[in-house]
Order: C-alpha cells, then structure tokens, then sequence
C-alpha cells in the first residue's frame, strides 16, 4: 500500500441507503470504516420517498428513531385504484415487520443514515468522486482514487488515494466502480423507469400509499386513452404530495414514452381540488432508472462487493429500493465482520465468497417471482385482466400486498405467509 494514500479496513463508495447502512454496521463491528460520497449532504435523490414495513424493519433494526414530531410521516397501509374500483388494504400485523409503513424525503433520509453512520465511527469524506479502482498485479481491487467534487458534482483537483483490503460499491445504478472492474449488467433482468416530482396539496397528510394500476388520459375529441405505466401519490407530510409513474421494460412503450408527459397528461385528469398542476409543482419532474432482480452480478469477486442499487437490488414486483439497500447493507455487513476476524488473507477471502450466496439465499427465490410477474404485467392484456377480477377480491389482493411488498412470516405464520414463503423457494434462484 501506498505510504501517501489514505487507509481503511474497509472502503464504501456512495453514501446512500445501502452504503451508509453498511458503513455503519461496519464501524459498530470495530472495522475502519472510510465512506465516500461524491456529493454533499443534503441532497436530493428521485425516489416516491415511501417507505414499506419492511424498510421501516430495518431502520429500526439500525437504531435509526422515526417519530412522527421529526418529520417521520407514518402511513396505515395502500390504496389501490384501478378499473374502476378503489380498495384500501392496511398493513399486515406481523411479528416480524411493524404494521406501518413511513414517508420521508431523499433530501432528509439520506443525511440522516450517513450522519447515524459518522456517529458510530465512520469516516465520512463528502464531495469525494472515486474515479476509478487501484488495482494489484493479479486484478484484485485495493483501493480507489477519487478527486473532489465541484457544486455539479464534477471531479476537479488533484487526485487523491485510498486504500484498502475490500471495497464495497454503493454507488448506485450506474455504478461506475462496478463497471471498471468489469461488472457489466445483465440483460435479462427487469428494469424500470421511474419519474416524479412534488405538488403543494390538501393531502399531503393522506395516511396511505396511493397506487394506480391505470394512468388514463384523453385525446381532443375527449375520448379516454390509457397510458403507459403505473402511478403513485405519496402524501410527504410538509404541505406537498410526491406524485410519479414508473414503467417497465417489459412494457412495449418503454424507451418509446417522453414520461414528464405522460405525467402531466395523468395529473391533469385528476380532481381540481387535489392542486396538482403546473402552478403548484415544487420543483421539476425529475427521473431515475431502478435496477432489478440482482441485474449486476456477481456480488463479491476480486476484492469488490456490491449492495443496493450497485447490486441490482431493487425489488421487481413493486420498485422499492431503500428495503433492500438497507437490507444489503445489513447482511453485507455481518459476512464482512465474520471475514476480518479470520487470522489469514485466505480465510478472509473464504468468507467474503460467501457473500453471494448470502444474497442469493435471502432474495433470490423471490426475485426470480418477480421477473416472472414483471415480464407477465408488461402485456397490457394481462394487466387489464388482473385488475379486473383481482381487485373485487379483497382476500386475494390482501395476498398480492403481502407478496408484493415481501411481507411474509419467514417461519410459521398464517397459511399465506407459508404459501409465500413456499414459492419463494421453489423458485430458482435470480
């Protein structure tokens, strides 16, 4: 190692939800911990900002406190409106994940879980842009370089170093870090597009999730057209309401839509009374790509492991990503502390391997459902059958809920969580 660059037993590129969530397991394990985030916090992210149960799990599981009197906007479950109906499901009341879920903006969330991070003893290097990998003789990944970060989030200056004996890419979709060590995508795994933006409105205090399976729309002689993609409006807590639409590419239409108007065209179908519209938007309609079904592998190879996004962790039947980030995190985190305290490199590395079947173990059977109901939604067919008989069936969407949002007894539980569970593991693994 270089006696110039800056050293760690661990480095974590991207301080999001999964890289400070590693971090800061990490640093409660006693590891040296150095988190490097290419901008500066606050700062916003594109996300619909809601937050199931299961990721409300694993803030707690991390010690972050959600009260309501700073800023934590608590929800009672999700409205579904499609073909022509409206049903309101709660939450399930599980022992394993608590019957509520949260919203709370990128612009807070993510500073909150680097600052927790820094308080359990990371070290946290913000508007760092890693530039590229150092890498040994044999290929394997030592460290990164990186230089500072302008207000755009541009590299400028001279370069700096930092090294250590693992890295771990938490950078999210794009995942440059991953690229450069030749962790290319894979192509047959669910992507999705995500747009969304915010609007002053009477309900933004709406104590549940909003989805819409149909986004309808009408053309100049006022007959009714359905656009492409699924719909949410999430009630923020502060005066406004977060409204987007998402589309997968199992869908015909996706890379073919200019997706802010297909936004604008939904929005302006809806009751005068809401204020969603042009006048009272905060800010602009504003995208992100969401990668699915673990489309990056492998997770842990030549000294680089990856969580969250980085990993394609994002959950194919219903988009969410900061569940399954903090939930990376969390288990990235114990395989890491088990690894460092083997005596000998190999014994670490041992260890490290592991990791993908870690993953593979927790989310891979499910994953694979979700390709196959991802890939069967993206006929528009199917989904207007869905909707049609699915949704008068209140026992049957109460099992979709739990099935999409992952929210299954693991062991015991009622005869749905067992039918969940089961089918999780048929599956072969993503």
């Amino acid at each position: 190692m270089s006696e110039t660059a800056e050293k760690a037993d661990v480095i974590v590129v991207g301080a999001g939800p999964a890289g400070s969530s590693t971090a800061a397991y990490l640093a409660m394990s006693g590891l040296d911990v150095l988190l490097l985030e290419k901008t500066s916090f606050p700062r916003e992210k594109v996300c619909g900002d809601g937050l199931t149960p299961r990721a409300v799990k694993e803030l707690i599981t991390l010690g972050i406190p959600t009260p309501e009197e700073e800023g934590w906007i608590r929800n009672k479950g999700l409205r579904i409106i499609g073909g022509g109906m409206r049903l309101q499901l709660d939450w399930p009341d599980l022992a394993s994940f608590p019957p509520y879920g949260l919203v709370r903006t990128r612009q807070d969330f993510d500073d909150i879980l680097a600052k927790h991070a820094v308080k359990h003893g990371a070290r946290l290097r913000e508007s760092t842009n890693v530039t590229g990998p150092i890498r040994d003789e044999s290929g394997r990944i030592t460290g990164v370089t990186a230089k500072a970060s302008d207000e755009k989030g541009r590299a400028v200056g001279p370069e700096q170093r930092f090294e250590a004996p693992l890295v771990i890419a938490a950078d999210g979709n794009s995942s440059r870090l991953s690229m450069a060590m030749g962790r290319e995508k894979r192509d047959d795994r669910p992507m999705g597009v995500a747009v969304r933006t915010y609007y002053t409105s009477p309900r933004h205090d709406d104590d549940y999730l909003e989805s819409w399976l149909e986004l309808w729309s009408s053309d100049d002689e006022g007959n009714k057209i359905l656009l492409p993609g699924y719909g949410w409006i999430f009630g923020v807590g502060d005066g406004t309401s977060n409204v987007g639409l998402g589309i997968l590419n199992t869908s015909s239409a996706f890379g073919k839509t200019d997706y802010k108007d297909v936004m604008r065209r939904w929005v302006a179908t809806m009751p005068k009374e809401w204020t969603y519209s042009d006048e009272t938007m905060v800010g602009p309609i504003r995208g992100a790509a969401l990668p699915m079904g673990f489309n990056r592998q492998p997770h842990y190879r030549d000294g680089l492991l990856l969580v969250g996004d980085a990993g394609g962790m994002v959950n194919p039947f219903n988009g969410e990503g900061i569940a399954y980030a903090m939930e990376s995190g969390r288990l990235a985190s114990e395989v890491i502390a088990q690894a460092f305290a083997r005596g000998d490199d190999a014994g670490r590395e041992r260890v490290l391997a592991s990791y993908p079947a870690v993953m593979k173990d927790d989310l891979g059977g499910y994953y694979t459902l979700g390709r196959w109901f991802a890939s069967a939604i993206g006929h528009p067919e199917v989904m207007r059958l869905a909707t049609k008989y699915g949704l008068p069936r209140t026992t049957l969407m109460k099992l979709l809920l739990k099935i999409m949002a992952n929210l299954a007894e693991p062991r015991g539980g009622s005869a749905s969580d067992r039918l969940i569970v089961a089918l999780s593991k048929m599956a072969p693994d993503a």
